[in-house]
């Protein structure tokens, strides 16, 4: 009866901050890539390969802090690594804008396809105890007749998420074909790989960030349409332990 509560607490795992992210996989590559590939500093190859090394020990090191259920972590090294072959092995530019648009094209389907098996990936992301009192509006939602509707619109939700990852690919496509016409393994196709990757964060990142979170308000609207609780009682950890009848 002794051993309760303080040796419950795990420590937990900080995530990385944004800024540093930002700044090892986008901002130094593109600035090496751009300001290094001249012949009288590290030369096309040289700076190709220390730009991706930025991203590529970094995913590294976030896979293996995370454990081996980062896939984020995998497919940004695994995209990185592509880009480094195509300017190694000198391939025709197109094959870069084929790679940009192929990696976001197959995660898009794959949200579908495992929605179709009964594993809508919105509710890893969204509605989820880290996230939302899940428990807490199931049980509303069962009392008042509703589950089935909320799941409908969850599946909704879903179809709305592959939705990011095919603008993702299609902007993906349309910048690199725009920005990178330069043949690989030249000083100039660097500089274009480094302005397409500092251009990939307004263009991309930023208008993906604002759909997840409409994709967010969409299912907190129809929690409260379909419940009546307000946002408070909705977000895990807002208004944590409320006494038991």
């Amino acid at each position: 009866m002794t051993d309760s509560a303080p040796q419950q607490a795990t420590p937990q795992k900080k995530k990385q901050s944004p800024f540093i992210d930002l700044m090892v996989s986008i901002i130094l590559p593109s600035v090496i890539l751009m300001k290094f590939s001249g012949e009288d500093r590290l030369g096309p190859t040289g700076a190709l390969l220390l730009a991706l090394s930025f991203p590529v020990i970094w995913g590294l090191y976030d896979l293996f802090k995370n454990g081996v259920r980062n896939y984020v972590a995998i497919l940004g090294v695994v995209s990185v690594l592509l880009t480094g072959s195509i300017g190694l092995l000198k391939l025709d530019p197109q094959w870069l804008a084929v790679k940009e648009a192929a990696i976001p094209l197959c995660i898009g389907i794959g949200v579908l396809v495992a929605n179709v098996f009964g594993f809508p990936l919105i509710r890893k992301l969204l509605y989820n105890p880290s996230v939302m009192q899940v428990e807490r509006v199931d049980k509303v939602l069962i009392e008042r007749g509703n589950q089935q509707l909320f799941l409908k619109r969850l599946d909704r939700a879903n179809t709305f998420f592959a939705g990011t990852f095919f603008f993702s690919a299609i902007a993906n496509y349309v910048l690199a074909k725009l920005v990178v016409t330069s043949e690989s393994g030249t000083e100039a196709f660097n500089n274009e790989l480094g302005r397409m990757t500092l251009l990939s964060y307004p263009v991309i990142a930023i208008p993906s960030i604002l759909m997840m979170i409409a994709i967010f308000y969409y299912i907190w609207r129809t929690i409260k349409k379909l419940t009546d609780l307000k946002l408070e009682q909705v977000i895990a950890g807002a208004d944590e332990e409320e006494p038991n009848n």
